[in-house]
Order: C-alpha cells, then sequence, then structure tokens
C-alpha cells in the first residue's frame, strides 16, 4: 500500500486513506475485532466488506481529516484517526482513533498519532477545543489522553453497556490554550 506522510512524526505518520482493497480489508477485519470495538463502543455492529469500501470512499470525498495511523519505519498501517464534527464558526472538533493491530497497541503509537492530530487541530485547522469521549474501562486509553493534555470535562454516569455491566463514558477535551501551554 502507498502511504503519504501527510502530518509526519518520529515513529508514526498520518496519511490520508487510499482506498485499496488491502485497506478496506484491515478496517474490516479491525472493526469486527472486540478489542478494538469495545472502546469504540461499537462492539454491537457487523461490518462487512461492501459497507467498508462505500464508508471510506465516502469520507475520502468529503475531504475530512480522517487518516490512516503508518509506522515510519516500515510504511505499515497500523489504526485509523479522525476529526470530525467539526464546527469552523465556534472552532471545536471531535476526535477519534483506534489502533487496529494488537502488537501495536499499548507502545505509545496512539500517544504519537493523538498529538499529531490535535498539533494540525489547532495550528493548520485553526480550532480552539477538541474533544473525546473514552469508556471508564478503558484506563489505557485515558492515559493516552492524559499525556497528550487532554482533560476530564464529566461523565454521563452508567451510560454504556458492555458485557452485562454499565460503565461511565468520560468525556475530555483539550483547549489551544492547554496545547500552547505545555
Amino acid at each position: 500500500m502507498k502511504y503519504f506522510k501527510k502530518i509526519p512524526g518520529e515513529r508514526v505518520y498520518l496519511s490520508p486513506y487510499n482506498g485499496s482493497d488491502e485497506e478496506v480489508e484491515s478496517f474490516t477485519k479491525w472493526l469486527n475485532d472486540s478489542a478494538v470495538t469495545d472502546g469504540l463502543g461499537d462492539t454491537h455492529m457487523q461490518y462487512n466488506l461492501p459497507n467498508e469500501r462505500l464508508w471510506l470512499e465516502d469520507i475520502m470525498k468529503k475531504g475530512e481529516p480522517a487518516f490512516a495511523i503508518v509506522l515510519a519505519e516500515t510504511d505499515e498501517i497500523i489504526g485509523s484517526m479522525a476529526l470530525m464534527e467539526i464546527k469552523q464558526v465556534h472552532g471545536s472538533a471531535t476526535v477519534g482513533i483506534f489502533i487496529g493491530e494488537a502488537e501495536h497497541r499499548g507502545k505509545g503509537y496512539g500517544t504519537e498519532a493523538m498529538k499529531l492530530l490535535v498539533g494540525y487541530g489547532f495550528d493548520v485547522l485553526n480550532l480552539c477545543n477538541i474533544m473525546l469521549n473514552v469508556y471508564e474501562f478503558n484506563e489505557n486509553a485515558q492515559k493516552s489522553y492524559l499525556k497528550v493534555g487532554f482533560k476530564e470535562i464529566g461523565r454521563r454516569r452508567k451510560a454504556h453497556y458492555l458485557n452485562n455491566a454499565r460503565h461511565d463514558i468520560i468525556f475530555m477535551d483539550i483547549t489551544r490554550e492547554d496545547w500552547y501551554g505545555k
């Protein structure tokens, strides 16, 4: 697969999606893995190749800031992230991320990718506030977001159901002031 270093980092870079069959297959595989979808809140969903292809083509047509997370050393795609719900007039957006390949989780790649995208959001898109949500059981993601500079701003208590248990949804955000004050 061919990827382009739109937002380069040290160990990873962010590239626009390329829409290849291999990319569609990777996304479909990852989004049918409960280790990925538990953290996304999508474990109940079913993903297939035709629908993933349509979703990817739609994202690429819109030109939204959605990116493949790619290892700099090998040019291997390991995950995905995007800025969504962008409200340019207010300078706000929501961010989402996942590392799809299990062997690449817990190694700091997601933290580095999040720093790259947050910087892009503030420096290029002129955003002022970027928000995300994370489930209380996803402690590794929470630690990663705190390293980037996100702060907890609230909780929706027991609002997420997974594996016969209720969990809080934690809301976090980072402002331009937080980012530049680091």
